[in-house]
């Protein structure tokens, strides 16, 4: 891999969050758009965003959609539901819990089933206010769900959504966070990198919110390596960030006093899982070649652009009045860590068949 030139512009993600929550850009028309023949499946789809999401791709004509969800209450309550609104469509509950390898594996194994799979919308994610180690892993649960597991996940689905897509290129989106490209990364330093989240060491709220940034920090590093070995043109891969957005379970494992600190603002500046929604399907549907290995964030394509004679991949600068990835991913040393990750999570999830026919 090569390394990523021109840095990414210097900003808080105070600033950002202002900029994109109070002065975001128009969102473009699905008026145009019908999926008419195609499947999709969205993990995280019975509640929140994701349900949002899954109601907005079923008015846009949808006629097969898979919900992907831990809990199978909530799940099948869900898909009955959604197919009392859209009576003609297939709307299935499949249960994924991505605290567990088998799991995902079961679940890529079905979807490998499917006689056609043309859209793969990963939004499901934790924070965990609390140290939780995975019981089969031994990783700390939101490192698990909302990177490990997730990971793993879109390796799977990728050679699918290569041979079942029936209408162009597959669709892999992965749903990230602007605050991933402002968060502090303290686990970059050390070798190797995926034990170092076990560790509970000073485990506090403010660690957990940290946690669940980095994350979604490692979910654009992934992308970025995804890219690098999966051409465009059987796979589009893209990452979106949905903004500040009520009406979600992420919270809900926060303290409660923190929960009421937090109203006031998130009032004033929180948007609704409709338009969340409404970003996954722009990233999934609208987008073309031209989003492979990009980060969408307040309607605007955060891309590399390929430089053929450097042999590397380089920001467009017309991106910096945009959130653009983490500084640490335009450095020799952000290479570094990218390579070791990426070695490391290839050893962890046991896919170096993967990475051999990439």
């Amino acid at each position: 891999m090569g390394s990523i030139s021109l840095p990414s512009p210097q900003t808080t993600f105070l600033q950002t969050l202002l900029r994109h929550q109070l002065l975001p850009s128009a969102k473009p028309s699905l008026d145009s758009i019908s999926l008419i023949g195609r499947t999709a499946v969205i993990t995280g789809g019975s509640t929140g965003i994701g349900l949002a999401c899954a109601k907005l791709l079923l008015s846009l004509q949808l006629p097969h959609l898979i919900i992907a969800a831990r809990s199978s209450e909530k799940g099948t309550k869900a898909a009955s539901d959604l197919g009392e609104l859209y009576p003609k469509a297939e709307v299935e509950f499949w249960c994924l819990d991505l605290n567990s390898y088998e799991s995902v594996r079961l679940f890529a194994r079905k979807c490998a089933s499917l006689s056609s799979l043309d859209i793969a919308i990963l939004n499901a994610g934790i924070m965990k206010n609390q140290f939780h180690a995975n019981v089969s892993t031994g990783h700390e649960e939101t490192f698990q769900v909302n990177y490990l597991s997730t990971a793993l996940l879109a390796i799977l689905l990728i050679p699918v959504l290569k041979s079942n897509s029936r209408h162009g290129p597959g669709r892999l989106t992965i749903v990230s966070s602007v605050a991933a490209v402002t968060t502090d990364f303290p686990e970059k330093d050390f070798v190797p990198i995926i034990p170092r989240f076990d560790r509970q060491d000073n485990w506090s709220s403010a660690v957990a919110k940290q946690r669940y940034d980095v994350t979604k920090l490692l979910l654009l590093m992934l992308l970025f390596k995804l890219s690098c070995v999966v051409k465009a043109e059987d796979v589009i891969i893209n990452a979106v960030d949905p903004g500040f957005t009520l009406g979600t379970n992420l919270f809900c494992d926060i303290p409660l006093a923190l929960k009421v600190s937090m109203w006031p603002l998130a009032k004033l500046m929180a948007t609704s899982p409709e338009k969340g929604a409404w970003t996954y399907v722009d990233a999934c549907i609208l987008r073309g070649a031209e989003s492979h290995g990009s980060f969408l964030s307040d309607w605007q394509v955060n891309a590399y652009v390929s430089n053929s004679k450097m042999n590397r991949a380089i920001m467009p600068v017309s991106s910096a009045d945009h959130t653009s990835f983490h500084p640490i991913m335009y450095t020799p040393e952000g290479e570094s860590v990218m390579d070791r990750l990426w070695e490391e999570t290839i050893n962890e999830l046991k896919c170096d068949e993967f990475e051999k026919s990439g």
